[in-house]
């Protein structure tokens, strides 16, 4: 593990500590230069859209919380995810990616960042949306054996419109009014926070939502409100209520160290093609979300599958209003967070994930990473991304666009992947597919 005062820019806190060391209180130059521990809050959506919210291009939705969030913080451009649910999820938890977590079917021996950070003291809480015990209550892979001290959600999606909760390790009722679901799971995080919580300790606080998952739906208060059909009052509902959790962070007087993380687990389910087979859309829906500038959708091994909006804010630590396009991703988090936290992450198997703290504070505007790896099917170094010719997505929300060669983009001046320039560049094609190779091999 790093060493947390070689990796943050904390100078005057250091010079006071040097002074004090010239007075001869050494202890005073160590409590200084290591302040403390941030608490930790993901917020994280599902099957949402690069191109929803206002900050990333929407002229459609209106989200001025998001949108203040990113003003106070640092907005990623080049932020990833998976491009499907369950092994978002198993990827965000172990910072491994999903060939190695396993995703839905991810085991009980799988080491999450929850596990690692309570046993430095930090309290943790999972709101919400599982999905990585196969949807079933098999009680070694739920939240509570998997490092979460408190759990309330539903171990699956939405499917089938009935959702079925636990809090904790025991069955708590079920709901089939999707539109109550993101106030909510928002109101069990803020009463975890007022009322669950130690105040004495840090704490992280993953609050994985529902929507805009598959059956979508809003409350009376803001169904037919906005300008986007059904999907724009999700997402505006979303906002409203995200500042509602983000007012309670100021009111608590959690603000100044507290982490906040915005992101999402896949991108949105809009492609058209699948019309006529919508697993678990109701009848006469369409396909939901926007995908701005990126090619296809959920699903895809395009940059619309697994390009994630990002918004990180930590007052006086990450810039604020700042834009990042440097490659970054949420298998980062686990040893962004051990750094952060203090804790040593897994050395008996790989760790995909690489410690992002310079990127985050500011002090690098590159990061640590210049490699993504779209699970088995390709692969990104710097601005050059790479598609294998045989491809590996799920079935019920493959590549439509996709024919059986390899390709090559240039994302930075073709973001929408439009041009193949595979037969022009036969030399980055075979380094890059090496490297794809490469990363698949490991253990």
């Amino acid at each position: 593990m790093q060493n947390r005062r070689l990796t943050r820019p904390f100078t005057r806190t250091f010079l006071l500590g040097l002074t004090a060391a010239f007075a001869g209180d050494c202890q005073a130059l160590i409590a200084q230069s290591d302040p403390p521990r941030p608490n930790i809050l993901i917020i994280f959506t599902d099957d949402q859209g690069y191109g929803d919210l206002g900050c990333y291009g929407s002229k459609t939705n209106s989200t001025p919380r998001m949108d203040q969030l990113a003003r106070d913080g640092t907005r990623f451009t080049d932020f990833y995810a998976q491009h499907v649910c369950g092994p978002s999820r198993s990827a965000l938890l172990t910072g491994r990616y999903p060939l190695r977590s396993q995703g839905w079917g991810m085991p009980a021996d799988e080491v999450t960042f929850a596990e690692l950070i309570s046993e430095v003291g930090y309290q943790t809480a999972c709101i919400g949306k599982w999905d990585v015990s196969n949807r079933k209550p098999i009680i070694d892979r739920m939240p509570n054996a998997q490092g979460f001290g408190y759990y309330f959600g539903t171990l699956g999606a939405n499917d089938g419109g009935n959702v079925r909760f636990h809090e904790n390790n025991v069955a708590a009722g079920n709901t089939k009014d999707m539109g109550s679901l993101v106030q909510l799971y928002t109101d069990k995080a803020i009463d975890y926070l007022k009322n669950k919580r130690d105040p004495q300790q840090p704490f992280v606080l993953y609050l994985a939502h529902t929507m805009m998952h598959t059956i979508i739906d809003a409350s009376p208060d803001f169904k037919g409100t906005s300008a986007g059909g059904l999907y724009g009052d999700v997402v505006e509902e979303f906002d409203f209520h995200t500042g509602r959790l983000l007012d309670t962070v100021d009111e608590l007087g959690l603000r100044k160290n507290t982490l906040v993380i915005y992101t999402t687990d896949n991108g949105p389910w809009n492609q058209p093609a699948y019309t006529e087979k919508k697993k678990g859309h109701p009848e006469g829906s369409i396909f939901w979300g926007d995908a701005g500038p990126l090619r296809d959708g959920k699903g895809s091994c395009y940059e619309a599958g697994s390009r994630a909006p990002c918004i990180i804010r930590w007052p006086g630590e990450v810039p604020a209003g700042k834009v990042s396009g440097a490659i970054f991703a949420t298998i980062d988090f686990m040893p962004t967070f051990a750094n952060l936290a203090g804790f040593g992450i897994p050395e008996d198997r790989t760790i995909d994930g690489v410690d992002q703290t310079e990127l985050l504070v500011g002090t690098s505007e590159q990061g640590a990473r210049d490699t993504f790896f779209y699970q088995g099917n390709g692969v990104r170094r710097g601005k050059w991304k790479y598609l294998a010719a045989k491809h590996n997505v799920p079935g019920y929300a493959r590549d439509t666009e996709r024919s059986e060669i390899e390709e090559l983009y240039d994302l930075t001046a073709d973001i929408g992947e439009t041009t193949n320039l595979a037969e022009t560049h036969p030399a980055r094609v075979n380094e890059l597919r090496l490297l794809m190779e490469q990363i698949a091999r490991q253990k």
